[in-house]
């Protein structure tokens, strides 16, 4: 295909502006973001001037990046890189986004393969994707329990992650849940919990509208879930470190995020 804007590959819809989206399209294979485009990469994995960051959810998706991004005015290439990571799946956030949904969260999963994507964010890049991230903190994921393989051979020796600090939802044996998809999980909350459809409604569409920017009704939500004991650990809380603060690359030092 010629063509190489998320439009024509069908991967520009944000789920900032389409939460029932969430997560969003993810590319077949790694790519390199550059502003509304895709382009293909090389077989590279590693990139010695830049963070790799672990994408669970929509930072997985071009279109959420590059609304992220253009918020900043930042146009700068982003690489994507497709991997196999082993000891990671994807959890549900325990916390209603004020940008209308419920968003995915990592969760430690002994021996499960996921593929997914790192992504190499420079310091401007890290920053913005930090700030959007407000309910969440970065943690470095190393050591024989995670490992990551891309297409190219490569074994990188670890990446960071965004691990919720609200913890994650639980499943009915009490473990971590999985993210099925933002309409597939809002009706399975909303059907299991009145007092869940009090606050947003009956349906999913009725929970994004509600949501959307109203900051005490996603605290309300976020408070719900752990007094109706839908809350459990991540299991990745012991890998976040203490963040530093007001410069380059950390998001303290960007305007408070919408979430």
């Amino acid at each position: 295909m010629n063509d190489r804007t998320l439009e024509a590959l069908g991967l520009a819809r944000a789920p900032r502006e389409f939460p029932l989206d969430y997560p969003g399209a993810w590319p077949a294979a790694s790519g390199l973001l550059v502003g509304d485009r895709l382009l293909p990469l090389d077989d590279r994995f590693a990139y010695e001037d830049r963070t790799p960051v672990l994408a669970v959810g929509s930072n997985a998706c071009p279109g959420q990046l590059r609304h992220k991004m253009a918020e900043f005015g930042i146009d700068s290439p982003v690489p994507m890189v497709k991997v196999r990571v082993t000891g990671v799946d994807v959890g549900v956030s325990a916390h209603v986004s004020r940008v209308g949904y419920v968003s995915a969260s990592p969760v430690t999963s002994p021996g499960v393969v996921r593929e997914l994507f790192v992504t190499w964010f420079d310091a401007r890049q890290l920053a913005v994707v930090d700030a959007s991230e407000g309910a969440y903190d970065r943690a470095w994921l190393t050591g024989s329990e995670f490992r990551f393989a891309a297409d190219s051979g490569e074994s990188p020796r670890g990446a960071y992650v965004y691990v919720n600090r609200h913890g994650v939802l639980r499943d009915g044996t009490g473990g971590p849940r999985r993210h099925p998809g933002e309409r597939a999980l809002l009706t399975e909350l909303l059907a299991a919990s009145p007092e869940l459809r009090k606050l947003f409604g009956r349906t999913p569409e009725e929970f994004c509208v509600r949501a959307r920017g109203d900051r005490e009704l996603c605290e309300r939500g976020t408070r719900l879930f752990r007094e109706e004991g839908l809350v459990t650990a991540s299991g990745l809380e012991r890998f976040v470190q203490p963040q530093q603060t007001g410069s380059p690359g950390t998001g303290s030092s960007l305007p408070p995020p919408l979430m």
